[in-house]
């Protein structure tokens, strides 16, 4: 009896909603390619049942959003979206050999990440500390100190509760991808800094719920604020062509790996299950390296 792809479909985005417990973000990337392809599949080739899908159809698709213009790291998310609803496919007994076994990932050209230089970073944190009058400009400094001395994802930061944050410690504990928890140890300046700004919040507001960020409503801080205001101080005090959170995340690895720390403890400090991940701040590393020799060594 056929089994329709849309059901299976949805079955998959429960299993990762619940069981997975993926961010609502990753949900509706997954939804999104695997409507798309569902899609494509019913009226290119009127494909429903999940165990005719062949690799055939699916490099079919592949190559047709090439031709679109998507790059190879947009085709290659979409590639990772099947590979995970097939392999939950085998899993659940629906299908016994995955079509994307005979699929090939394009190549991707590696970007370095960008960054900030350490002695913009310093400017940086002195310029809000002395500016933080207002709540716009006091949540510009916290969340541009934060993500600096942890190197948090945005959706971490904004739900970042005050019981996750321990004093006497010094230290943060966070909530990553697929609810895993890790420790981050910050300086005894983050963590007054965090102090006085929870003094302010329950001067200022009636604060019911537990996060540690909050808008100049009292409300908790969503990512479109605080995306927009990280954008507006990086714009301000430098000339990067990237000017996101995620840059601050660049920028905190960076700067370890520079100065020293080790691979698997900066992939810890991250959260990145894979050490992959972590590998390519060590081309920023290695590029300070050459730059040292440059200049230092006589016959550079």
């Amino acid at each position: 009896m056929p089994v329709p792809a849309h059901q299976r479909i949805q079955s998959f985005l429960d299993y990762l909603k619940f069981e997975r417990r993926y961010s609502p973000h990753t949900l509706t990337s997954y939804t999104t390619d695997l409507i798309d392809f569902l899609e494509y599949l019913e009226s290119q080739f009127d494909v429903v049942d999940v165990k005719a899908i062949g690799s055939g159809f699916i490099r079919s698709w592949l190559a047709g959003l090439k031709e679109k213009g998507l790059t190879s790291k947009s085709v290659n998310r979409k590639i990772s979206s099947l590979k995970s609803f097939f392999k939950y496919l085998l899993k659940t007994g629906e299908i016994e050999n995955s079509p994307m076994n005979n699929v090939i990932s394009p190549k991707t050209s590696k970007r370095l990440p960008v960054f900030m230089k350490e002695e913009d970073t310093k400017k940086l944190v002195v310029a809000l500390t002395q500016a933080a009058e207002d709540w716009k400009s006091l949540n510009a400094k916290m969340l541009i100190t934060i993500f600096y001395a942890t190197g948090m994802r945005l959706s971490e930061l904004i739900n970042l509760k005050e019981k996750q944050i321990d004093i006497s410690r010094g230290q943060i504990k966070v909530l990553g991808k697929g609810n895993k928890e890790r420790i981050i140890p910050v300086s005894k300046e983050v963590i007054v800094a965090i102090g006085e700004y929870q003094q302010l919040k329950r001067k200022d507001f009636v604060v019911n719920e537990d996060y540690l960020l909050i808008t100049e409503k009292g409300k908790k801080l969503y990512p479109r604020y605080a995306w927009l205001l990280v954008n507006q101080v990086l714009g301000q005090a430098s000339t990067l062509d990237k000017k996101s959170p995620h840059v601050l995340r660049h920028t905190f690895a960076t700067h370890l790996m520079n100065n020293g720390a080790d691979l698997n403890a900066v992939k810890e400090l991250l959260g990145h299950s894979s050490l992959a991940s972590t590998q390519v701040y060590t081309h920023n590393t290695i590029a300070k390296l050459k730059d040292i020799h440059k200049k230092a060594h006589p016959k550079a």
